[in-house]
């Protein structure tokens, strides 16, 4: 099985940015789809973006599109998650996750890694 790690994680001001990089172990980020999650307390966690294990499709949350990038450099077995114009409700854990499905649904993704915190400050 895979083993996800994130960071990059921080406090940064409304419109700043972040990049997060999600890193692989124990097989190759190529064999898996990505997704980034994320989760506020006594919310459930909610999409982000996904990226197919090819990076050839892209699929993101109306929240984030046009501000949010996801990527993969499957040489380097790490995905990313460009975050820019950041807002104060953009504060949350981030997640990367794998399996073999493609999409938004949290719960079709078998491996999470143990999240990042991003706090957006206004």
């Amino acid at each position: 099985q895979v083993q996800l790690v994130e960071s990059g994680g921080g406090l940064v001001q409304a419109g700043g940015s972040l990049r997060l990089s999600c890193a692989a172990s124990g097989r190759p980020l190529s064999n898996y789809n990505m997704g980034w999650f994320r989760q506020t307390p006594g919310k459930e966690r909610e999409f982000v973006a996904a990226i197919s294990w090819k990076g050839s499709s892209t699929n993101y949350a109306d929240s984030v599109r046009g501000r949010f990038t996801i990527s993969r450099d499957n040489a380097k077995n790490t995905a990313y998650l460009r975050m820019n114009s950041l807002k104060p409700e953009d504060t949350a854990v981030y997640y990367c996750a794998a399996d073999s499905n493609y999409g938004g649904n949290s719960a079709e993704y078998d491996y999470w890694g143990q999240g990042t915190q991003v706090t957006v400050s206004s």
